[in-house]
Order: structure tokens, then C-alpha cells, then sequence
């Protein structure tokens, strides 16, 4: 399956825009205290499966991790079990921090 990704500049005019999405972080919760984008929901990667039911497949979802590995892998769950507007964030909060907000740190 080809993960449908968006780039990180793309997440960031979404954002200004004021698009509605769904900001889905699957770090687990010590990583989101080195740096988090504001209003995201947080689900740790291994428990996405079993907390499905607090996330709304019609909602536009973009999917964060550090690197964009563990995001592809849960957008690509998501897209399988119907969320058809799931996009995975390419290189992560790593790719956000160095390409659109160098205040965030990286780790």
C-alpha cells in the first residue's frame, strides 16, 4: 500500500489556515515532552489499535511521529479500517522542527 504523506509545510499552511484536522501523535508521552505541536491527541503508537473508537474516520487525521516511520505504520491502519482522509506527516516533528519551526527541539 502507498501511505499517502503530506510535507511538513503543507501540515503548516493547513494550520494557519485553519483547516480542521485531527493531529494525531503516536510518541509515547516523555517524547511529546521535548516537543509537541499545539492540540494534538495522544496515542502511543502500540495502543492506536485499541483506542479507535476516539478518533472519527470522516475528520481530516495527519499522523506524527519523530521520523514519520511509526506515523506511516499507523496511517496505514487507519486507512484500512476507513479513515480515507489519513495522512502521514513526512519526516516527522524532526522534518517540522528543522524545515518549519526551528523553536522545537529535536531528538
Amino acid at each position: 500500500m502507498n501511505i499517502p504523506e503530506i510535507e511538513v509545510q503543507t501540515l503548516k499552511a493547513w494550520l494557519d489556515s485553519g483547516r480542521g484536522l485531527v493531529l494525531l501523535d503516536v510518541r509515547e508521552p516523555n517524547e511529546l515532552e521535548v516537543s509537541v505541536l499545539p492540540g494534538v491527541i495522544n496515542i502511543p503508537l502500540k495502543s492506536v489499535e485499541d483506542r479507535l473508537d476516539e478518533l472519527d474516520p470522516s475528520k481530516e487525521t495527519v499522523v506524527i511521529c519523530r521520523s514519520g516511520m511509526r506515523s506511516g505504520t499507523i496511517t496505514e491502519l487507519l486507512r484500512a479500517r476507513g479513515f480515507k482522509s489519513a495522512y502521514n506527516l513526512a519526516g516527522g516533528m524532526n522534518a517540522y522542527a528543522t524545515q518549519v519551526d526551528p523553536t522545537l527541539k529535536t531528538y
